[in-house]
């Protein structure tokens, strides 16, 4: 079981990464409404969604665990503080679903940068403790 874990994790994050595209691919009004109160409309959106979906996908290759984890925490970081300094906990009604879900993506990436770390080229083997 504790061999499977982190598989069950990465799946996770990579599940919820890639189901969020459909809105910002397809301009949900939600995702616009998102990146027009943050100035990034719509280049940013595009390009956000294309970064998601490539840490998607390396955080379900084995050898590049690390750098979907690293990706994920960047772009999710961003969001966390979009949603704390510009579009608060909740937007549009939806109790703070999106933050939630943020933090929670947030904190399982940084889970399993941790149990990947020694995946790390150049430090990985430094970080071993």
């Amino acid at each position: 079981m504790k061999k499977h874990i982190p598989l069950i994790l990465r799946i996770v994050v990579a599940v919820i990464l890639i189901q969020t595209l459909r809105f910002k691919f397809t301009a949900h009004p939600d995702s616009v409404y998102i990146f027009e109160t943050v100035g990034l409309e719509p280049y940013g959106r595009i390009g956000i969604g294309v970064l998601e979906l490539l840490a998607g996908i390396l955080l379900l290759i084995p050898k590049t665990v690390w750098a979907g984890a690293a990706l994920t925490l960047g772009i999710i970081g961003g969001a966390i503080m979009m949603h704390l300094t510009q579009l608060g906990i909740e937007i549009n009604g939806d109790n703070g679903v999106l933050f939630y879900t943020a933090v929670t993506v947030f904190v399982l990436s940084l889970v399993i940068l941790f149990i990947y770390r020694k995946t790390i080229p150049f430090i990985g083997k430094k970080l071993s403790f």
